[in-house]
């Protein structure tokens, strides 16, 4: 069993190279994020908060994000989405269902799994740690173009989450102290699978 935890903020490319990563070695691939963003869009469907049904919530979390069945893979990105997951984020009772759920799915198999605090957290023994950041303007751009929206605007956000994520009591977003730190900005996503593939004591020189 091999699981390769690739953390970092908003915009730094975590999805992008953690489902290449995953295709290139043949592992599952697990999107912790989304899932925060699936229990968020619940809660808001439902009007309750994300702790009343978190530990409860159905999801299958790969390539596509269902709730109970149901495929919200594009809906969960939505700018409101995002800004409602980041503030259940910071509960500690979503976050100890959340990370419950993913540390079941990660027990059997080999895994790339992706969030805020997987090396940290989820998955302090995993095999490689990155820490996967990139210039601010940088991950605006790229979460703009991928909404069809405002950089500026994006960017804004994008800095209150960040300091409501590295500001949390509760699994603060920051690298594990044993994660290689890789720096996106102006690098092609074959690149980096190639230096994260190199990282791996089986296949690393």
């Amino acid at each position: 069993m091999t699981i390769i935890a690739i953390d970092g903020p908003a915009g730094a490319g975590k999805s992008t190279v953690a489902r290449a990563l995953a295709s290139e070695l043949g592992f599952g691939y697990l999107n912790s994020g989304a899932m925060y963003r699936a229990v968020a869009l619940a809660a808001m469907r439902r009007g309750v908060e994300p702790a009343a049904i978190a530990s409860s919530l159905r999801m299958e979390v790969g390539e596509r994000v269902r709730i109970n069945g149901e495929d919200v893979t594009d809906e969960i990105r939505t700018p409101e989405v995002s800004e409602a997951a980041s503030r259940a984020a910071a509960d500690p009772s979503v976050r100890q269902a959340m990370v419950a759920q993913q540390r079941t799915a990660l027990a059997q198999g080999d895994w790339v799994a992706e969030g805020r605090d997987v090396g940290t957290v989820v998955a302090p023994d995993a095999d490689v740690k990155v820490f996967l950041t990139a210039d601010s303007a940088e991950r605006a751009r790229r979460r703009a173009d991928e909404l069809g929206t405002d950089a500026a605007t994006v960017l804004a956000e994008q800095t209150i989450r960040d300091e409501r994520d590295r500001g949390r009591e509760h699994s603060p977003l920051a690298p594990a102290p044993d994660a290689v730190v890789l720096d996106t900005t102006g690098l092609a996503v074959p690149e980096a699978v190639r230096k994260i593939v190199a990282l791996l004591p089986a296949r690393g020189g």
